[in-house]
């Protein structure tokens, strides 16, 4: 059977295929709940957020070059659900946790919703500036530009290493026990770039240990697979975070 997207009524008529792009082309894609997602098409995100691209028979189709996949997940009702593959995840930049809003934030909703319920003329999204692609292109080349020192790389790349070989210098006995696997060398791109980023958005242009450690949690969260010994205690990975920023000496 045919994929619904890729069909057309002049299909029919002249026995050739003319593919019609679907939500993926576009600059900004959101997958809501994506481990409710069948495994097929999980996978097909693969190619896309690892190659920029999608193969459709023999052909291949380039995205825009401002391309970013955003996805959620329900921590509850987990039965039916598919998780993501450890190589997929890997190409995830990053895993933020988001709890409840606090009180401030929870006033907010209310007041938000009221206001879109009474057709309200004060819409936040009215006062939003727009910004453009080579605006959004600028600020990239910008954030690249942060000086890190090499102390600094030492250090982070010392971090990775750490998740996959802790007993080598001996950082930690009890990662050693946590850790089954650790991070891949996509961890130690997108610490560098988090941690650049993160010095860009505080108006400096160095990095400094406070940057690399705001963004460890969120860069290595979803790249590092617990031991069994791990599960078994009730540990997490954000407990091994906590061990590894605690166990390798920051320059």
């Amino acid at each position: 059977m045919l994929p619904s997207d890729l069909i057309g009524t002049e299909i029919f008529r002249e026995g050739s295929f003319r593919p019609h792009f679907g939500p993926l082309f576009h600059h900004l894609v959101l997958a809501d709940e994506i481990n409710r997602a069948p495994a097929k098409v999980q996978s097909a995100l693969l190619e896309a957020m690892g190659e920029r691209q999608v193969t459709i028979g023999h052909k291949t189709y380039l995205l825009p070059e401002l391309f970013l996949v955003m996805a959620t997940q329900n921590p509850l009702e987990q039965e039916g659900t598919y998780p993501l593959p450890e190589a997929q995840l890997d190409r995830f930049l990053l895993y933020v946790q988001i709890d409840y809003p606090d009180v401030i934030a929870e006033h907010d909703i209310l007041r938000l919703n009221r206001q879109e319920a009474e057709h309200l003329k004060t819409n936040p999204l009215d006062k939003a500036i727009p910004l453009s692609q080579e605006e959004l292109f600028a600020a990239r080349q910008q954030v690249l530009k942060v000086h890190l020192s090499q102390e600094l790389e030492k250090y982070l790349v010392q971090l990775v290493i750490a998740t996959r070989k802790p007993h080598t210098p001996s950082y930690s006995d009890k990662l050693n026990r946590w850790l089954q696997f650790g991070a891949s060398p996509r961890a130690t791109i997108a610490l560098d770039r988090c941690a650049r980023a993160h010095a860009w958005l505080e108006d400096r242009d160095y990095v400094s240990p406070e940057d690399i450690h705001a963004m460890v949690p969120d860069v290595l969260r979803h790249r590092l697979i617990l031991s069994f010994d791990a599960q078994a205690d009730g540990l997490t990975t954000n407990d091994c975070i906590n061990e590894l920023l605690t166990s390798v000496p920051v320059p």
